[in-house]
């Protein structure tokens, strides 16, 4: 779907923002997930005394008030100011002004954000004021801040870019499809460059409550919450929220050339299914995680042996963590055991829709860093887990071709190719 468009335009990346429960800042990130920092702590944004999941992963120390004008942070859900940070980041790191541009380029520039709860927190909160009180607390723009579409309108505004502004929302996957989207967008030429990655910001009571409905969050680790999220161990008992943003610059090669950009990879590859199975479960023979694993290698016109990492959706459930590995060895072929993995969600929880952008960012840093992030908390490894999940410590490696892999609600399956330029 990238290379084998009628009118092929290469795609890389040049520029990378991250805010995270390891760090706000890319250099943060990457040192976070190379010394095996777990960013899961006690809740602090609200008391959680009252619920049986008392931790998440929530972005430490984040400054709001530099990233949003003070007037709008009653009118605005988290994932905003998240998302404007870790943009600007990667603008800067792109090396790129907007307010230099002219209105012809600013036209050349869209916006691609994927997100699974976008302003979901920010909906129970104007509730709470409404039902609750104080109604005065409530905002005006209560309606256009709690969708999703109004997230990537609130960069294009504050950047002036005036290409394409989209959000896509397919649950975990989110941000994954997103930045594929926005590669696609340039391939086909109808945009130069792409802002895109992907937010959330779930961490709010109702949210917390509801998926402990579910029985999908760990409330076993209260007491050590740095020990809570334990993709692939044998005593895994669910996963850990987390939010954060990862957004990059993504431009046509040419152009990136022509600019004397840094480089740090290419996208090359894209694939995507659906289990068509269950609201919540997949589907347990893992075959169509596989097929889009394979769809991503064959549309990046590369097999199984040139993989040298992957970076895993690994959620710390028992059921996903096990069909992933068996997704695993179905999409690989005999290679599967060869290939060093390691799931981030051990380090950051699950940050929902951006959980794709930040499998994109660890794969970078292992590339550009030449050390794969860990598996944190992998102490006694399910039998049934059996592929090199890298545990516990980071591993030196040259890292040229890696493959993302994401698992969304709804059976929703996506993995992308990305290599590493070579300068």
């Amino acid at each position: 779907m990238l290379r084998g468009l009628s009118r092929p335009r290469r795609v890389v990346i040049t520029g990378m923002g991250c805010v995270t429960p390891l760090g706000v800042g890319r250099e943060a990130f990457w040192r976070g997930l190379a010394s095996g920092k777990s960013g899961v702590r006690r809740i602090q944004s609200f008391d959680p005394s009252t619920s049986p999941v008392q931790i998440a992963a929530e972005v430490p120390d984040f400054d709001w008030e530099s990233h949003l004008n003070p007037k709008d942070r009653k009118h605005v859900p988290r994932t905003v100011p998240l998302a404007l940070a870790a943009a600007r980041e990667a603008l800067e790191d792109a090396r790129i002004q907007p307010g230099d541009l002219t209105l012809e380029k600013r036209r050349s520039i869209g916006v691609e954000l994927g997100t699974g709860g976008g302003g979901l927190a920010f909906t129970e909160q104007q509730y709470e004021y409404w039902y609750v009180g104080p109604t005065t607390k409530a905002s005006v723009y209560t309606i256009p801040s709690s969708t999703h579409g109004g997230l990537s309108s609130e960069l294009s505004m504050a950047f002036g870019l005036r290409g394409l502004s989209h959000i896509v929302s397919t649950g975990c996957t989110s941000s994954t499809d997103a930045i594929a989207y926005a590669s696609q967008h340039i391939a086909l030429g109808r945009q130069d460059l792409m802002i895109a990655g992907g937010v959330d910001a779930p961490i709010a009571p109702g949210i917390l409550a509801a998926f402990n409905l579910m029985t999908v969050l760990t409330n076993e680790w209260n007491e050590e919450p740095h020990r809570a999220s334990r993709p692939f161990s044998s005593n895994r008992s669910g996963m850990v929220l987390g939010e954060g943003s990862w957004i990059f610059v993504l431009e046509e090669l040419g152009h990136a050339l022509k600019r004397e950009a840094q480089i740090y990879a290419e996208i090359t590859g894209y694939g995507a299914t659906c289990d068509a199975y269950h609201r919540v479960r997949l589907a347990e023979d893992g075959d169509e995680p596989a097929r889009a694993m394979r769809i991503a290698l064959n549309d990046a016109e590369r097999g199984p042996a040139d993989i040298d990492y992957v970076n895993l959706h690994g959620t710390s459930t028992m059921l996903n963590d096990r069909i992933e590995t068996s997704a695993l060895k179905l999409a690989f072929d005999g290679h599967a055991k060869r290939i060093p993995m390691s799931a981030t969600k051990s380090q950051i929880g699950h940050p929902q829709g951006a959980s794709g952008a930040a499998g994109v960012a660890a794969a970078l840093c292992a590339m550009h860093t030449h050390r794969i992030p860990p598996t944190i908390n992998l102490d006694e490894p399910d039998p049934l887990c059996d592929l090199d999940y890298v545990p516990n410590e980071a591993r030196e490696a040259d890292v040229r071709i890696a493959l993302c892999n994401c698992i969304g609600f709804g059976s929703k399956n996506s993995a992308l190719v990305i290599e590493k330029f070579p300068r």
